[in-house]
């Protein structure tokens, strides 16, 4: 008896050693997430564009998981404070961020970010894509790009565009803009979309380069005139409003583009389950048909292929920045 105890006590010690790490790894599973509120951060104000896909994206993941979903708009820096505010949440999967363009491709123009979003953020998949609409004040003597350029020509830095931030994506088609149309325009940084909009449709400033999901109602109801769209083809949104590429402008064609990302400590388990889950919804035809109304186009791509896209975007976005000698102040 007291030379097998010894072994029958090792035997329960390594018993219950296996036990406590089945319940470790069973607890550390994604099957057990998500079981509390989920946070989606937008790094911009409320009514722009991120605003409302992270709106539509939270109704839905609300409903698939049974658990509230909140939308928390933590605006400024270009969208870093929210970034920053995400890629510093607990490992947990519980803070979402809906990334931009701003995010992860252009914050080259940041020279001292206090994180990296190339290190510091996990992209679990890009959500959509939008080309952007060039919408002007209505009393600016132009109704087309060659007339837009032409008048820039000749009144060169007087005609004012307004952005999100430094890098955003509004602010970076306007510089591709001036880069490939050799149009002296001036560029007027606002701490969000829906102020610089404000501005245009009071005339404080003349011309954007937004997001359609903000401009559309504007459009229709003769407050704003839309010049071209950026894309490859026209919105179905905007079926008489020509491309950039059919006003002869091939070089100024871009899109902007949402992600959903995590802070780069969330276990990959997890962001793999995200990245699955969000892809069903939108796959979905009710969501789709909201996001086309709005004129963008779903997207929901594996990891991988965000990963590779946003590597080639980065690319992109780096170009102009340097040959604009973009830099935030």
């Amino acid at each position: 008896m007291t030379q097998q105890w010894p072994r029958r006590a090792a035997g329960l010690g390594l018993l219950a050693l296996a036990l406590g790490v089945a319940s470790m790894s069973q607890a550390s599973q994604p099957q057990a997430y998500p079981d509390r509120m989920i946070r989606l951060v937008v790094p911009f104000t409320a009514g722009g564009s991120s605003d409302v896909q992270a709106r539509m994206l939270a109704d839905r993941l609300g409903k698939l998981y049974k658990q509230s979903v909140v939308v928390d708009n933590k605006s400024g820096a270009g969208g870093h404070i929210g970034g920053k505010f995400v890629a510093d949440a607990p490992a947990d999967g519980y803070t979402l961020l809906l990334g931009s363009i701003g995010l992860h491709a252009t914050y080259g123009v940041f020279k001292k970010l206090s994180y990296d979003p190339a290190t510091d953020l996990k992209v679990v998949t890009v959500l959509a894509e939008m080309p952007h609409v060039v919408v002007a004040y209505p009393a600016l003597p132009a109704n087309d790009l060659k007339q837009l350029v032409a008048l820039a020509r000749k009144q060169p830095d007087t005609i004012n565009f307004g952005s999100a931030g430094v890098g955003s994506s509004v602010h970076m088609i306007g510089e591709l803009f001036k880069l490939t149309a050799n149009a002296p325009i001036v560029h007027v940084p606002y701490k969000g979309s829906t102020a610089a909009l404000n501005d245009l449709l009071a005339g404080q400033i003349q011309l954007m380069f937004e997001n359609p999901p903000t401009t559309l109602a504007h459009i229709r109801g003769g407050k704003l005139k839309a010049l071209a769209v950026t894309g490859k083809a026209r919105l179905p949104a905007l079926p008489e409003v020509p491309t950039a590429i059919e006003s002869g402008f091939p070089a100024f064609e871009a899109t902007s583009w949402t992600t959903v990302a995590v802070s780069a400590k969330v276990p990959d388990a997890i962001a793999d389950k995200l990245n699955a889950d969000i892809r069903k919804i939108v796959a979905a035809p009710e969501f789709r048909k909201g996001l086309s109304e709005q004129g963008m186009t779903p997207v929901a791509n594996t990891r991988d292929a965000a990963t590779r896209f946003i590597a080639a975007e980065k690319l992109r976005w780096d170009k102009v920045i340097q040959q604009g000698r973009i830099a935030a102040e």
